[in-house]
């Protein structure tokens, strides 16, 4: 893992590299150190599972977005990272930057909606914020004040600019640049994801379907060897592809309101459905 921070005691930090199939957030953060700019408060870079980096895979052992809180006596390499990681982010307002094969454009993933994930993501350049809630298992976006950015396509040119203009905006939104004036969107979408959408094994595999797009009862979504998936209820896709994961082709969400409604929710602790709730609620 390698850190570069700027200032005394960061309490903000951007994470790249945490999948080493994922090298346009890595160099995101290079390009950006190759000439500091003038950060006015404290800041820490993390580079964070070189090892898989320097040999393009996605892991050694494990998942790093999966292996969260971790154990620093693990035998296993990503579950040992995991460990200290989250030691070395503790207290931040955290940016992690990722890639995908489901959607060529950049959204957020949050746990749950917080007023400082929403205050941060309003400033990000994204389409959409996503939920992931109980599907967040053992990922950093687990702890407060984190938010995740798929930049784009993995391995495209296109990610790479996405991730440089994303750690831009986080550090203007986090104070540590100047922030862009007139740039916060409230009116952002927001999804939760829902369900697993499972994978049947199969030399072919095939989506029908685009992510953040209604798809009603009966339409075919997918197919497996040619044989159609066809949706029995209506959903959102959400990182839904054919490559992208072993055993799904991605979620099913549904979306539950505009950013700046589902934060405002959060800050009086009352979910989408009307609940009431514990958030947190520490300003960046």
């Amino acid at each position: 893992m390698r850190i570069r921070a700027f200032g005394d005691d960061p309490r903000v930090a951007v994470v790249a590299g945490g999948h080493g199939d994922e090298p346009r957030g890595p160099e995101a953060v290079e390009s950006l150190l190759a000439d500091p700019p003038a950060f006015e408060r404290p800041v820490k870079f993390v580079v964070a599972n070189e090892k898989a980096l320097g040999r393009g895979v996605r892991y050694l052992d494990e998942d790093l977005n999966r292996a969260f809180p971790g154990d620093a006596e693990a035998e296993g390499h990503e579950r040992r990272l995991a460990a200290r990681l989250r030691s070395e982010l503790d207290g931040c307002t955290t940016l992690a930057l990722h890639s995908t094969q489901s959607y060529a454009r950049p959204f957020a993933l949050v746990d749950t909606v917080t007023p400082t994930t929403a205050e941060v993501c309003a400033d990000l350049p994204i389409d959409a914020v996503v939920e992931t809630d109980a599907y967040a298992g053992g990922r950093l976006i687990d702890y407060p004040r984190t938010v995740e950015v798929e930049c784009g396509l993995q391995w495209s040119e296109a990610a790479a600019a996405n991730a440089r203009e994303l750690v831009t905006a986080f550090l203007g939104a986090t104070d540590v640049l100047p922030a862009a004036s007139g740039t916060a969107d409230g009116d952002l979408p927001v999804f939760r994801l829902t369900d697993r959408v499972p994978k049947a094994p199969a030399a072919a595999h095939e989506v029908f379907v685009d992510n953040f797009e209604r798809v009603e009862p009966g339409v075919p979504f997918a197919s497996a060897d040619g044989e159609e998936r066809v949706a029995e209820e209506s959903f959102y896709p959400i990182l839904m592809s054919a490559a992208g994961y072993e055993d799904v082709f991605g979620y099913a969400g549904e979306r539950v309101g505009r950013l700046a409604d589902v934060a405002a929710r959060a800050d009086r602790g009352v979910s989408a459905t009307g609940a009431r709730r514990d958030v947190q609620t520490n300003r960046r």
